[in-house]
């Protein structure tokens, strides 16, 4: 095991702003790696590799909020919106989750910093929306199984207000 003794000394804003940090690096490393692949074998290549790896990171991310914050798997809706809260991206990018009438769960992700480093570097937009969709159901599912996730915009068609927005729903309800 990890010497933890050097976070044990830390205040609790020093723990969150070194988890935020990690966040940070956690998505540069991923900015990184996905640059590398996209200018070594060009973008459909990257999109590719990219949705395989994110189908078995995001049940990983799932699993490890589900045990650290003693979620049981299974918890519907409500258990995926207290996961959502946890996940590294939300560490670093502004995001809203809301109830429909129906009972559907969306989120919005206001600020992403993916799509701003892009535009920052002269790079198009990521059309992020079939790997949004693997990455997004992948982690809904294994929060609980029943959970379908819709896509409501994302890049290259963003919903006005954010860059991309997800709806969850039991399969077979609303």
């Amino acid at each position: 095991m990890p010497d933890r003794t050097p976070l044990l000394g830390l205040s609790q804003e020093g723990l969150v702003d070194l988890l935020e940090d990690g966040a940070k690096n956690w998505l540069a490393m991923d900015g990184l790696w996905f640059l590398a692949v996209e200018e070594t074998f060009g973008l459909e290549k990257a999109i590719e590799l990219d949705r395989r790896v994110w189908e078995r990171f995001s049940p990983i991310e799932a699993r490890r909020i589900l045990r650290r914050r003693g979620i049981p798997p299974g918890g519907g809706l409500l258990a995926l919106a207290e996961a959502l809260r946890f996940r590294l991206y939300a560490r670093i990018n502004d995001q809203e989750i809301t109830w429909t009438e129906t009972g559907t769960l969306v989120l919005k992700v206001r600020t992403c910093r993916v799509q701003e480093a892009r535009r920052r570097d002269d790079r198009p937009l990521f059309p992020c929306q079939e790997v949004g969709l693997v990455e997004y159901s992948a982690f809904a599912r294994a929060v609980d199984g029943r959970i379908e996730t819709r896509c409501l915009g994302s890049p290259p068609d963003r919903p006005e207000g954010a860059w991309c927005a997800w709806e969850f729903a039991i399969s077979g309800a609303g």
